[in-house]
């Protein structure tokens, strides 16, 4: 049972009968998909979002647009801290029952409500107030997201063995544009160019002690020259006694940047011209480390079982290893558990970027199930991977550095040196993270827009808007306080999560469809995500406001912490009064329905 082989099967058979036997039947029996509906995409094609777009392209779009880290850093620290048999369970049962649910509903409502997004469905459907309130919650919850991800793929991009592969991922981007769209060339053709040119330069980019790699050290090095000492310096009360002051180097600062320009084409230009075609790349980077680490995992049970065998132990314990319990923070498996796995199994960012992203590509409403939902199988294989990165290492080391190790274990089974692989996984990595950042800010730009665009018709203006939350962003970042941002993510991105099965639920309602396939997995989720923020914010306050208050030097670390703390209780309240709205809807519409429900397939909602 403890080998890779078994939970490749495992995995496999999820995929499978997830897929089959249960997302089909829903689409069929209480969506009722039709292929002669006219969708969003159809009907207001405008060139910019609302663009009908090819399944198998808007496929690689969705599924790079909703895996990022989150399925490999929450699979392998949730593995370490609780074992891998309760982290492989709630994979399973949650990308089931749960997860493809979320992804597809939330594109169906937004499918059948003109593209329109959540909050723009829940001010139609739920009460005026709620928007608002939801739309003050995802700003938030995206200022966490673009806060967290920023700082790790900056830090990886330090990396001399990254560069190359995302530059050339931006430019061949634009390139697969123009092919696609502009000179109409065939998407085989397209997808060997830009997919090859990209892999091309990771590979190139991949030796550490190469020509193209001691460029970029050369580089990184002429830039720390200019403050030795850092630009400035961040209190991390999470590492080692001797390691907690952290110097933000000029070259951090400079792939930062190089981020921010990378994100800001992605947040202004046409989906069809940039952000489409670069995920679309990212796809089949991130689709082919699955295939191959996945198959290298197969194959070592019978090739290299040393590779193959579990070192990590099936269960550690409900509070965590005992240096987290002697550490002082509470790490109950529930409800941390579930949050700690968020995007593997659930996640907000998957239902939010399919309603204001992937629905207004939707050609064909029967595209819906295979985009969605097949990403969302497709990124629990991502985070099953990651599970078994940890879970076969000698030596686990955590987050970016685990996963890379772990790739490089998997593909050495095919010959390939392990420091190579290794190189190859690190360099997967940043592409996986940084197509989904870039899409972070497009939706935080269109968040301010529908929020304060009424009042104050600059918020409107694309650029004010992108500049506006990178800006947020870089401030988080540079200060350190990441470093407590960080705690509170896997929270809020699963209590959005529920919040937007909320939408989903009262949408059904509403339009006398069966809600219970989307009713439970809000239930379930909302109480658990509320009490993980309390949990959150409790270990923030006891762990590091408390111990570093009045403490010379440690001011950050009490600011930090303690911004933290007041976006945990705003997303509270705000999720309360929500979830209050979302109930008196539900009520009214299991009464008075807005609409009777046709016959799936006919031509109208």
């Amino acid at each position: 049972m403890n080998n890779t082989l078994v939970a490749i099967i495992i995995g496999a058979l999820t995929i499978y009968v997830g897929y089959n036997f249960y997302a089909r039947r829903i689409d069929r029996e209480v969506i009722g998909s039709s292929p002669t509906r006219a969708t969003p995409a159809r009907m207001y094609m405008d060139g910019d979002d609302f663009v009908p777009t090819s399944r198998n392209v808007l496929y690689g779009y969705h599924f790079k647009s909703i895996a990022a880290a989150g399925p490999i850093v929450g699979a392998i620290t949730a593995g370490a801290l609780w074992g891998w048999v309760p982290s492989i369970i709630w994979l399973v049962l949650g990308v089931i029952f749960m997860g493809w649910a979320s992804d597809y509903s939330a594109i169906v409502v937004a499918v059948r409500n003109d593209g329109n997004s959540l909050s723009a469905t829940a001010h139609r459907l739920i009460a005026p107030r709620t928007r608002q309130i939801l739309l003050l919650f995802i700003f938030f919850y995206l200022l966490l997201v673009a806060g967290a991800f920023g700082n790790i793929v900056a830090g990886v991009l330090v990396d001399p063995r990254v560069p190359l592969g995302i530059i050339a991922l931006a430019v061949l981007g634009l390139l697969g544009g123009q092919m696609l769209y502009r000179m109409r060339t065939d998407l085989l053709v397209v997808t060997l160019v830009t997919v090859g040119g990209t892999l091309l330069a990771v590979l190139l980019n991949a030796d550490a002690s190469g020509p193209v790699a001691s460029l970029w050290s050369g580089f990184n090095g002429a830039l720390n020259s200019l403050a030795p000492n850092g630009v400035t310096q961040v209190l991390n009360p999470t590492n080692a006694p001797d390691q907690q002051v952290v110097p933000v180097t000029v070259s951090f600062v400079f792939w930062l940047l190089a981020l921010f320009a990378f994100c800001y084409m992605g947040a202004i230009l046409p989906i069809w011209r940039y952000a489409q075609p670069v995920n679309y790349i990212g796809f089949w980077i991130t689709a082919l480390t699955i295939i191959f680490g996945g198959l290298g995992a197969f194959l070592a049970f019978f090739l290299r079982p040393d590779i193959a065998t579990f070192k990590l132990a099936g269960y550690i314990g409900f509070s965590g290893p005992p240096n987290v319990i002697a550490s002082g923070p509470l790490q109950p498996l529930w409800p941390m558990l579930f949050v700690t796995i968020a995007c593997g199994a659930i996640s907000g960012w998957h239902a939010l970027i399919g309603s204001v992203g992937t629905a207004r590509q939707i050609e064909n409403e029967t595209d819906m199930l295979p985009v969605g939902g097949g990403a969302m199988f497709s990124e629990f294989a991502l985070g099953l991977l990651s599970l078994l990165a940890l879970a076969t290492a000698s030596q686990p080391k955590g987050g970016a550095a685990q996963f890379a190790d772990g790739i490089g274990g998997f593909l050495s089974v095919f010959g390939i040196p392990q420091a190579y692989g290794t190189a190859i996984g690190f360099a997967a990595f940043v592409v996986i993270v940084i197509t989904v950042v870039q899409l972070v800010f497009r939706v935080m730009r269109v968040t301010l827009a529908e929020g304060l665009g009424d009042r104050s018709p600059i918020f409107r203006n694309i650029h004010f808007g992108t500049l506006i939350s990178m800006a947020a962003t870089f401030l988080l970042v540079i200060t350190g306080t990441w470093v407590y941002i960080w705690q509170l993510f896997g929270a809020s991105n699963q209590l959005m999560a529920s919040l937007s099965l909320l939408v989903v639920t009262v949408w059904l309602a509403a339009s006398r469809r069966n809600p219970t396939y989307a009713a439970i997995p809000t239930i379930f989720m909302y109480i658990t995500t509320m009490a993980a923020t309390l949990v959150t914010a409790y270990n923030l306050y006891a762990t590091v406001f408390i111990k570093q208050l009045g403490q010379p030097g440690h001011e950050i670390a009490v600011i930090g912490s303690l911004l933290t703390i007041a976006i945990a209780i705003i997303l509270f309240v705000a999720a309360v009064m929500i979830g209050i709205d979302g109930i008196r809807a539900y009520q009214r519409y299991r009464e008075t329905p807005l609409e009777p429900v046709t016959a799936p397939g006919a031509a109208s909602a």
